[in-house]
């Protein structure tokens, strides 16, 4: 599989280093998943977060990103997206350093006030990596290598995801707390800066130059530029909810809203209900990711066989399954058991719905129409990391998880209707 990746035997010369650095940027980046990412929500956890201060983790990402994803996505459109995107991961990554020295520093109230606070920080340059990075990818790979390149960029996240897990897990079961979970978090500013360094040699492909070149629109002169960047209304681009885009939209918020319901309320089960110890979240996230790996294979012969659209409306639908199955666990197998099912489905998800979005995306007009996909990520990010733990709340940790499953099944026959 992996002689398969390096080699490209079936890929044009010219596009090699563009997918290599995309493989690799992926496959660091999940180094960085599988230990700080991974267990950031799991340490605020056992140093006594509140389900509303893990939902907050998540929300202040997605209130900054909403304020910032229009001008984000303007200011995108006149740079060089590679050189953009760069630098802005850069700031957003270097805030994983100090996630080490905590400890250090604070108590561990303190320490869950200090990773509010980075968080919110880090929201800043995160915003217009998240409206940048499918276009850059879009100008890097040609369509027609797209579902290739998001297969193989799974699997390269799959591997070094579930080796990061599995080593995150031994370290934590090991080393005394919380020495080890500043290992970890030194290894996730590790893949973190590893990362960055291969997005940085990204490039356009040359296919993406040779596309005809749309009708541009009236460009209006400087001063009045500067006046109508202050109507924030006309900078909203309201027009793109005119095209077929806007049913993409609907859709993927339906998909985003009850995919992170459940983020805030996940790790809470796993300590408090479950009782598992990080070495069991360790090897349940590395399962989670080992079929997450195999599934990525079959990317794209189920995208050439079924469509994008389809692809992803099945799988958000079976993403229910995950809560639903989670909810009626009692053991560390259990866990086990609905990582390995639960892996399987998030592959297909992942490797199918952004390529089911650019489809219904114009090539000269990208960031503009990704800008207002971020506003509706973060919209149903905020909204349901805030959601969830009032579900919670009101309901229990187990009754919450069902609803969810329930409303992902929904999720994803709104999709395939309506997308």
């Amino acid at each position: 599989m992996l002689t398969k990746l390096f080699r490209q035997t079936a890929i044009p010369k010219e596009y090699h280093s563009n997918f290599l650095h995309l493989y690799f940027e992926i496959g660091w980046y999940g180094l960085l998943s599988g230990s700080a990412i991974s267990f950031l929500t799991i340490y605020a956890t056992r140093i006594g977060a509140t389900g509303l201060q893990i939902g907050l983790l998540g929300a202040m990402t997605a209130a900054v990103n909403l304020l910032l994803a229009i001008p984000a996505g303007r200011w995108l459109e006149t740079q060089n997206t590679g050189r953009a995107i760069f630098w802005t991961a850069v700031l957003y990554r270097i805030g994983f350093i100090p996630f080490i020295f905590l400890p250090q520093f604070f108590s561990e109230q303190g320490q869950i006030l200090a990773i509010l606070v980075i968080t919110f920080l880090m929201a800043i340059p995160l915003t217009p990596v998240g409206v940048g990075i499918n276009a850059l990818i879009a100008e890097a790979v040609p369509i027609e290598y797209r579902a290739h390149v998001a297969g193989m960029r799974n699997i390269m996240l799959a591997i070094t995801f579930m080796l990061s897990s599995l080593l995150s897990g031994t370290i934590l079961d090991t080393v005394t707390f919380p020495d080890g979970y500043q290992i970890v978090f030194a290894i996730g500013a590790l893949g973190a800066a590893m990362s960055t360094f291969h997005l940085y040699f990204v490039r356009p492909a040359q296919a993406d130059s040779l596309m005809p070149p749309a009708p541009s629109r009236p460009q209006a002169d400087p001063g009045k530029r500067a006046l109508s960047s202050r109507n924030l209304f006309s900078s909203l681009r309201m027009d793109i909810w005119k095209t077929p885009f806007r049913s993409v939209l609907l859709a993927l918020f339906a998909f985003h809203f009850t995919q992170y319901l459940a983020v805030p309320i996940f790790p809470i089960f796993n300590v408090r209900v479950l009782q598992l110890n990080d070495d069991n979240i360790g090897i349940g996230t590395a399962l989670f990711y080992l079929t997450v790996l195999l599934g990525s294979t079959q990317i794209r012969k189920l995208a050439s066989a079924f469509g994008n659209k389809r692809l992803t409306g099945w799988s958000v639908a079976g993403l229910g399954i995950y809560p639903l199955l989670l909810a009626i666990s009692s053991s560390a197998a259990h866990f086990y058991g609905v990582s390995l099912l639960g892996g399987l489905v998030f592959a297909v998800v992942s490797g199918s719905y952004a390529n089911y979005m650019l489809e219904y995306i114009p090539a000269h007009d990208r960031p503009s129409h990704l800008a207002w996909y971020t506003i509706i990520l973060n919209a149903s990010i905020l909204i349901g990391s805030l959601s969830g733990p009032v579900m919670a709340d009101l309901m229990g940790l187990a009754g919450a998880l069902i609803l969810i499953g329930v409303l992902r099944f929904l999720a994803g026959i709104f999709i395939l209707k309506w997308g």
